[in-house]
């Protein structure tokens, strides 16, 4: 009787202290979850105001019904027009685009006009992420070269002259149709439309002085074709290289503009 009274003593005890202990459980979770909350604090503490308005900004045209997409709205919803046509793209408004842009689209438009051959080889769209120059890769390039002609150098040079004083990034895109290529220099459709964008990259930043940082070159192939390769006439439209001036609003998505002052 006394070991059995003993031992119920001694599980008594043992209960005892594990039930005086359970404050440790919860004292230590809560430590835990102030950490995870002064953690966040400072996380979001380093967040850029200006980031975050870009993303504030963007999400607010998506629930409003003016954008399919807060991300680059670019692709095959350009349309076709004449040349200096201002083709806007999307359902609803187009947002107000930051630099003066109304400025570029005069010059340019004038531009085209004084300039014989040019009516039908640049086209100007507004799109939501900004202005889009278009011009076709007969008025840049011989066909399966990426090397500018002296008169397309001089072209570009006139287009970056608008281009000089934009704060905007510029963003230049090659676009081929769909005809295949495999040459020792061009593997595919893609490193050609690379190498026709990164020479026109070149002539604005070593000619024109618009600052690298602010550049950048891109190549789609045929993969972003503005109508379907059906015909001769539809793959002419299609081969073009296109300079974007990006909205400000879109800064966000470029991946240097965290040192942007």
């Amino acid at each position: 009787m006394a070991r059995n009274g003993s031992r119920r003593r001694g599980g008594h005890a043992e209960e005892h202290a594990a039930n005086h202990e359970r404050w440790l459980i919860t004292y230590a979770d809560l430590i835990t979850l102030l950490m995870i909350f002064f953690v966040l604090m400072y996380t979001m503490s380093m967040v850029d105001a200006k980031k975050f308005e870009a993303v504030a900004n963007a999400l607010s045209q998506v629930l409003a019904g003016r954008s399919t997409s807060i991300l680059d709205s670019s692709g095959p919803s350009a349309v076709e027009g004449r040349s200096g046509q201002i083709a806007r793209e999307g359902p609803g408004t187009v947002p107000t685009l930051q630099g003066d842009m109304e400025s570029i689209e005069k010059q340019l438009e004038q531009y085209i006009k004084s300039e014989p051959g040019l009516k039908d080889n640049i086209v100007l769209m507004e799109q939501e992420r900004g202005l889009v120059i278009s011009l076709k890769d007969t008025l840049l390039f011989a066909p399966g070269s990426d090397v500018l002609t002296p008169r397309a150098e001089e072209i570009v040079r006139q287009v970056g002259e608008s281009l000089k004083t934009v704060p905007n990034f510029i963003r230049v895109e090659g676009h081929t149709d769909d005809t295949p290529i495999h040459t020792a220099r061009f593997p595919s459709n893609w490193e050609l439309s690379v190498m026709r964008a990164t020479n026109v990259v070149k002539v604005l930043n070593r000619d024109i002085g618009i600052p690298s940082e602010k550049l950048s070159a891109t190549g789609y192939g045929e993969y972003r074709p503005l109508v379907p390769n059906r015909s001769a006439a539809q793959r002419a439209i299609n081969r073009r290289v296109d300079i974007v001036i990006m909205k400000q609003q879109y800064d966000y998505f470029e991946p240097a503009s965290a040192g942007r002052p």
